[in-house]
């Protein structure tokens, strides 16, 4: 006689761990991250170095102090320190990647349960805080120099946003990632090589990063009058392409079904316009578009949700 388990869902599951979709990120940042040293010099390296050990150094101490499972093994603070960095000038205070790394573990990650439990991307949060605590630092941005790890010499305050939509910078620097800005989103060539590996990997699906770039390239397609050239400019400047492909499509703060992802991520492209085309300040919003996005992504859930089997409306 057979015998059957009754147990609540989920009844499908997978080997995937935690430690390799976290230990897939850090390797599909790398290629962005490495080309970020490059352009931008040593203190890329000090940057990126601080935050990480910052960010693992926080989740030890706070799981220490809570008295919990140690979960620096699992890579997630590793990965929010890369993207961190990758969201900061190279320019930067060697203290502030440290706070910022502090901030997004214990603030915005640890106080609310730990990886899974946090409603809004440590990184994105922690960026924010800075951004508006510091904004002079976080907005000046250092003037690539490829090959030069000695550092570069100049900086320049404009933002890359602003010079791309003057036309200060050909469709070619864009690409490649010769152009002022902070460390990991820069070069539009290595984030997408991340983004394929990721896909490859099944880390993420299609829908959230189509539906945000998609959404923000209609809405300025329309409000441009169909210039094309100006659409990818936009594109290929500021966050947009590592924020659809490694922020916005974090686990944690976004949703889980098809349906809630594209809605998700609409209203990330659509918020970005708004910020980008109606603001008209030189201010990068990729992040708040995300965060705010965040905030109702229960919301989108609950909403875009499948229903419990046997679940429907009661009578009367």
């Amino acid at each position: 006689m057979s015998k059957y388990v009754i147990s609540s869902s989920p009844h499908l599951r997978d080997n995937v761990s935690t430690r390799r979709i976290m230990q897939d990120v850090c390797i599909a940042l790398l290629p962005a991250a490495l080309v970020g040293v490059l352009f931008f010099g040593y203190r890329s390296a000090v940057v990126l170095a601080l935050s990480v050990a910052a960010a693992v150094l926080s989740e030890w101490f706070y799981c220490k102090a809570s008295h919990t499972k140690n979960t620096i093994g699992d890579f997630s603070a590793v990965v929010t320190g890369m993207l961190l960095a990758m969201n900061m000038p190279s320019t930067v205070p060697y203290w502030m990647p440290v706070i910022g790394a502090v901030i997004a573990i214990l603030l915005c990650k640890s106080i609310f349960g730990g990886i899974g439990q946090n409603f809004i991307n440590p990184a994105l949060a922690a960026r924010a805080i800075l951004s508006l605590s510091w904004a002079s630092q976080m907005n000046t941005f250092a003037t690539p120099s490829f090959g030069n790890l000695a550092g570069v010499d100049a900086v320049a305050s404009a933002t890359p946003i602003s010079g791309a939509a003057a036309g200060g910078f050909t469709l070619g620097q864009l690409f490649l990632g010769n152009i002022p800005g902070t460390i990991g989103e820069t070069c539009k060539l290595a984030l997408l090589l991340g983004a394929a590996y990721l896909f490859y990997r099944q880390v993420i699906t299609w829908h959230i990063p189509a539906a945000f770039i998609g959404t923000f390239a209609v809405c300025y397609l329309i409000a441009t009058g169909f210039n094309v050239t100006e659409v990818i400019y936009q594109l290929l400047s500021g966050g947009l392409i590592l924020g659809a492909f490694f922020m916005a499509t974090d686990y944690s703060s976004s949703p889980a079904t098809a349906k809630g992802k594209i809605v998700f991520g609409v209203g990330c492209g659509l918020l970005l316009f708004i910020f980008r085309y109606c603001k008209n300040t030189p201010a990068e919003w990729c992040s708040y578009a995300i965060l705010l996005m965040n905030v109702v992504s229960p919301l989108i859930e609950r909403v875009t949700g499948v229903k419990s089997f046997g679940e429907g409306k009661k009578n009367g």
